[in-house]
């Protein structure tokens, strides 16, 4: 796998979870100003474990902002590097990653060409803003969102997954 396909796969992730995340990892933390649970931003820890599928699993610190419709992510490494930035609005989507950028017509479609599987964000959003919006073929844990974490998992289509965030700021 070329080293633009994995970085790819890692930033799409973004939005997915390990079962072991890595903890005490430094990364910026972003605004340091209150949480707008609609907007975020929300900073901490994701992961994204694929069965059967080690290239479509990551971890990674992330910086989270906007809506479902607008938004921007940013994936960081453990020392605090920038890995990734994903930009979609209405029809587009960005990611900017190892100097290049790729264009996508939205979000889902960026998602699934980095990671080979839809991840919901649409639902993401929902779920950190503390509702839980069901999604064909994932379950949402929100009971430890008032701790900072969620789980979600994927149960079909195959492969299943597993999406954890910790949030550095419940």
């Amino acid at each position: 796998m070329s080293r633009r396909a994995a970085l790819a796969r890692l930033a799409a992730g973004g939005l997915a979870v390990a079962t072991v995340l890595i903890a005490g990892c430094a990364h910026p933390t972003g605004s340091r100003g209150p949480i707008d649970p609609e907007i975020g931003p929300w900073t901490g820890r994701l992961a994204l474990q694929v069965q059967d599928r080690p290239d479509q699993s990551f971890s990674a610190g992330f910086e989270l902002r906007g809506k479902a419709p607008q938004g921007a992510l940013t994936l960081f490494n453990p020392i605090g590097g920038t890995l990734a930035v994903l930009n979609w609005a209405p029809g587009s989507a960005t990611l900017q990653s190892g100097g290049q950028l790729r264009q996508f017509d939205s979000v889902d479609a960026l998602v699934v060409q980095a990671t080979g599987s839809a991840i919901p964000v649409a639902a993401l959003f929902e779920w950190l803003a503390g509702r839980n919006t069901a999604v064909p073929g994932w379950q949402a844990d929100l009971s430890q969102l008032g701790e900072g974490r969620l789980r979600a998992q994927r149960q079909s289509p195959s492969p299943a997954a597993d999406l954890r965030v910790v949030l550095d700021r419940p």
